[in-house]
């Protein structure tokens, strides 16, 4: 496997456990829940430890746009499945313009 397909697997990792901590953190309800507490630090942790792994192939900037990108995208979702939350329309407009510039920056920087 090249390095670059191992270093989009850390990366699509590192989003997944920040995506599942950021669950975690709803859950612990401002940290005063032991067992959801504990589980979105080590999480979050892990997730750090990936990106750093992603950061020996990948740029930064290039690294850090998909993870927030994907990260928001995937906590957006889990919102409105999980916790029932609605997205009004500029929130979904401000998700999609997030999201094209990490598809613009992915098809047409030679930085990738």
């Amino acid at each position: 496997m090249s390095p670059t397909t191992i270093a989009y697997f850390y990366l699509g990792m590192a989003i997944i456990c920040e995506v599942i901590g950021t669950t975690f953190l709803v859950k612990s309800q401002q940290f005063t829940r032991l067992v959801p507490t504990l589980i979105m630090g080590v999480l979050y942790v892990f997730s750090f430890y990936l990106l750093t792994h992603t950061l020996k192939t990948l740029p930064l900037g290039v690294a850090y746009a998909l993870w927030g990108g994907l990260g928001i995208v995937l906590t957006s979702i889990v919102s409105i499945v999980i916790f029932k939350q609605n997205l009004d329309t500029p929130a979904l407009i401000g998700i999609a313009m997030i999201v094209s510039g990490v598809v613009v920056m992915n098809i047409f920087s030679n930085s990738v």
